[in-house]
Protein backbone atom coordinates (compact mmCIF):
# COMPACT_ATOMS: atom_id res chain seq x y z
CA UNK A 1 0.00 0.00 0.00
CA UNK A 2 1.30 3.48 -0.85
CA UNK A 3 2.24 6.04 1.79
CA UNK A 4 -0.62 8.37 0.83
CA UNK A 5 -3.18 5.58 1.24
CA UNK A 6 -1.74 4.64 4.61
CA UNK A 7 -1.76 8.29 5.69
CA UNK A 8 -5.43 8.62 4.76
CA UNK A 9 -6.24 5.48 6.73
CA UNK A 10 -4.20 6.76 9.67
CA UNK A 11 -6.06 10.10 9.52
CA UNK A 12 -9.25 8.10 9.86
CA UNK A 13 -7.92 6.54 13.07
CA UNK A 14 -6.34 3.32 11.77
CA UNK A 15 -3.36 2.83 14.13
CA UNK A 16 -2.00 -0.10 12.11
CA UNK A 17 -1.69 2.14 9.04
CA UNK A 18 0.27 4.69 11.05
CA UNK A 19 2.39 1.87 12.47
CA UNK A 20 3.27 0.81 8.93
CA UNK A 21 4.35 4.38 8.11
CA UNK A 22 6.47 4.46 11.26
CA UNK A 23 8.17 1.19 10.23
CA UNK A 24 8.86 2.52 6.73
CA UNK A 25 10.44 5.74 7.92
CA UNK A 26 12.00 4.82 11.28
CA UNK A 27 15.51 4.32 9.88
CA UNK A 28 15.49 7.52 7.87
CA UNK A 29 14.03 9.44 10.78
CA UNK A 30 16.79 8.19 13.10
CA UNK A 31 19.51 9.15 10.63
CA UNK A 32 18.05 12.64 10.20
CA UNK A 33 17.80 13.12 13.97
CA UNK A 34 21.34 11.83 14.47
CA UNK A 35 22.58 14.30 11.86
CA UNK A 36 21.34 17.05 14.17
CA UNK A 37 21.93 15.47 17.58
CA UNK A 38 25.21 13.82 18.41
CA UNK A 39 23.81 11.46 21.01
CA UNK A 40 21.94 8.41 19.65
CA UNK A 41 19.63 8.27 22.70
CA UNK A 42 18.68 11.94 22.25
CA UNK A 43 18.12 11.30 18.55
CA UNK A 44 15.85 8.34 19.30
CA UNK A 45 13.89 10.49 21.77
CA UNK A 46 13.53 13.20 19.14
CA UNK A 47 12.27 10.63 16.63
CA UNK A 48 9.70 9.39 19.13
CA UNK A 49 8.59 12.98 19.78
CA UNK A 50 8.35 13.55 16.03
CA UNK A 51 6.24 10.45 15.42
CA UNK A 52 3.85 11.48 18.19
CA UNK A 53 3.64 14.98 16.72
CA UNK A 54 3.02 13.53 13.25
CA UNK A 55 0.24 11.33 14.64
CA UNK A 56 -1.41 14.31 16.34
CA UNK A 57 -1.07 16.44 13.21
CA UNK A 58 -2.09 13.91 10.55
CA UNK A 59 -5.08 16.12 9.79
CA UNK A 60 -2.66 18.72 8.44
CA UNK A 61 -1.00 16.28 6.04
CA UNK A 62 -1.90 16.88 2.39
CA UNK A 63 -2.30 13.39 0.89
CA UNK A 64 -1.56 14.76 -2.60
CA UNK A 65 2.03 15.40 -1.47
CA UNK A 66 4.72 12.87 -0.48
CA UNK A 67 4.54 11.67 3.11
CA UNK A 68 8.29 11.19 3.64
CA UNK A 69 9.39 14.82 3.32
CA UNK A 70 6.47 15.95 5.50
CA UNK A 71 7.44 13.49 8.23
CA UNK A 72 11.18 14.16 7.99
CA UNK A 73 10.59 17.88 8.35
CA UNK A 74 8.79 17.13 11.63
CA UNK A 75 11.74 14.94 12.65
CA UNK A 76 14.26 17.66 11.79
CA UNK A 77 12.26 20.21 13.76
CA UNK A 78 11.94 17.88 16.76
CA UNK A 79 15.69 17.20 16.73
CA UNK A 80 16.49 20.90 16.46
CA UNK A 81 14.11 21.69 19.31
CA UNK A 82 15.70 19.00 21.48
CA UNK A 83 19.18 20.34 20.68
CA UNK A 84 18.11 23.83 21.73
CA UNK A 85 16.66 22.50 24.98
CA UNK A 86 19.87 20.56 25.67
CA UNK A 87 21.96 23.69 25.16
CA UNK A 88 19.85 25.44 27.75
CA UNK A 89 20.42 22.63 30.24
CA UNK A 90 24.17 22.41 29.38
CA UNK A 91 25.53 19.54 31.42
CA UNK A 92 29.12 19.03 32.54
CA UNK A 93 31.34 16.64 30.57
CA UNK A 94 32.34 13.38 32.20
CA UNK A 95 35.78 13.26 33.74
CA UNK A 96 38.39 11.53 31.55
CA UNK A 97 38.87 8.91 34.27
CA UNK A 98 35.33 7.66 33.72
CA UNK A 99 35.38 4.60 31.49
CA UNK A 100 33.50 4.85 28.23
CA UNK A 101 31.64 2.16 26.38
CA UNK A 102 33.78 2.73 23.29
CA UNK A 103 36.72 0.46 22.59
CA UNK A 104 40.13 1.91 23.32
CA UNK A 105 42.29 3.22 20.49
CA UNK A 106 44.40 0.06 20.56
CA UNK A 107 41.37 -1.99 19.48
CA UNK A 108 39.95 0.27 16.81
CA UNK A 109 40.20 -1.03 13.30
CA UNK A 110 40.99 1.29 10.43
CA UNK A 111 37.37 1.21 9.38
CA UNK A 112 36.01 2.21 12.76
CA UNK A 113 38.68 4.90 13.08
CA UNK A 114 37.64 6.29 9.71
CA UNK A 115 34.00 6.15 10.79
CA UNK A 116 34.87 8.15 13.90
CA UNK A 117 36.76 10.67 11.77
CA UNK A 118 33.73 10.97 9.51
CA UNK A 119 31.41 11.38 12.49
CA UNK A 120 33.70 14.07 13.90
CA UNK A 121 33.83 15.85 10.56
CA UNK A 122 30.04 15.70 10.29
CA UNK A 123 29.68 17.13 13.79
CA UNK A 124 31.84 20.12 12.85
CA UNK A 125 29.57 21.01 9.93
CA UNK A 126 26.93 23.67 10.46
CA UNK A 127 23.58 22.05 11.28
CA UNK A 128 21.89 22.81 7.94
CA UNK A 129 24.87 21.53 5.93
CA UNK A 130 24.99 18.36 8.04
CA UNK A 131 21.27 17.72 7.57
CA UNK A 132 21.41 18.46 3.83
CA UNK A 133 24.36 16.17 3.13
CA UNK A 134 22.90 13.31 5.20
CA UNK A 135 19.52 13.62 3.49
CA UNK A 136 21.15 13.78 0.05
CA UNK A 137 24.05 11.31 0.26
CA UNK A 138 22.79 8.87 2.89
CA UNK A 139 19.02 8.96 2.44
CA UNK A 140 18.98 9.65 -1.31
CA UNK A 141 16.51 12.53 -1.28
CA UNK A 142 16.58 14.99 -4.17
CA UNK A 143 17.55 18.62 -3.69
CA UNK A 144 13.89 19.60 -4.12
CA UNK A 145 12.69 17.14 -1.49
CA UNK A 146 15.37 18.31 0.94
CA UNK A 147 14.33 21.90 0.31
CA UNK A 148 10.79 20.95 1.29
CA UNK A 149 11.95 19.04 4.38
CA UNK A 150 14.18 21.86 5.62
CA UNK A 151 11.94 24.70 4.44
CA UNK A 152 14.70 26.43 2.47
CA UNK A 153 15.21 27.19 -1.25
CA UNK A 154 16.50 24.40 -3.47
CA UNK A 155 19.56 26.47 -4.45
CA UNK A 156 20.46 26.80 -0.79
CA UNK A 157 20.23 23.01 -0.42
CA UNK A 158 22.60 22.57 -3.38
CA UNK A 159 25.01 25.04 -1.77
CA UNK A 160 24.80 23.29 1.61
CA UNK A 161 25.52 19.88 0.05
CA UNK A 162 28.43 21.30 -1.99
CA UNK A 163 30.06 23.03 0.98
CA UNK A 164 29.46 20.07 3.29
CA UNK A 165 31.08 17.66 0.84
CA UNK A 166 34.05 20.00 0.40
CA UNK A 167 34.52 20.26 4.17
CA UNK A 168 34.23 16.49 4.56
CA UNK A 169 36.79 15.89 1.78
CA UNK A 170 39.24 18.23 3.48
CA UNK A 171 38.65 16.72 6.92
CA UNK A 172 39.07 13.17 5.63
CA UNK A 173 42.02 13.84 3.27
CA UNK A 174 44.27 11.60 5.38
CA UNK A 175 41.99 8.64 4.68
CA UNK A 176 42.32 8.80 0.91
CA UNK A 177 44.11 5.78 -0.55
Amino acid sequence: MRDAELAVLAQAGNREAFGELVQRYAGQARRVARAVLRDPADADDAVQDAFLSALRNLGRFDASRPFGPWLLRIVANAATDRMRRERVRAMEDLAPEVASRDAGPDRLTDRSAMFEALRGALEKLPERQRMAVVLFDVEGYSHGEIAEILGIPEGTVRSHVFHARRSLREALAAWRP
